[in-house]
């Protein structure tokens, strides 16, 4: 299973340590967040505003490297708006593995 890594991150920062510090800042604030808001709508199987979510943490997903992850948040989103939790505990795993990961940066 793919790791979230900061290579991204540090391609985009280069020397700037400033930006970087910026970007870790928000990603650390809106990560849990997002997670939160994707959570609540999923426990009231409001699955189009979970999808929603879904699209707005791919953006995280991409930034931290995890390419593989982000075709399978791709169509878990798909089946949400499809009214179908199907590929939610892999994404979830995702999600569980980004944060534990962003908590480190």
């Amino acid at each position: 299973m793919e790791q979230p890594n900061s290579e991204y991150i540090n391609q985009l920062s280069g020397d700037n340590e400033e930006f970087k510090t910026r970007i870790i800042t928000i990603l650390k604030r809106e990560l849990p967040e997002e997670i939160e808001l994707y959570q609540n709508y999923i426990s009231n199987k409001n699955f189009k505003l979970a999808a929603e979510s879904v699209h707005k943490l791919k953006h995280k997903i991409s930034i931290l490297g995890l390419e593989k992850s982000y075709y399978i948040a791709e169509e878990y989103e798909d089946n949400l708006k499809e009214n179908s939790t199907n590929l939610q505990s892999d994404f979830e795993a995702i999600l569980k593995r980004m944060q534990d990961f962003v908590a480190t940066l």
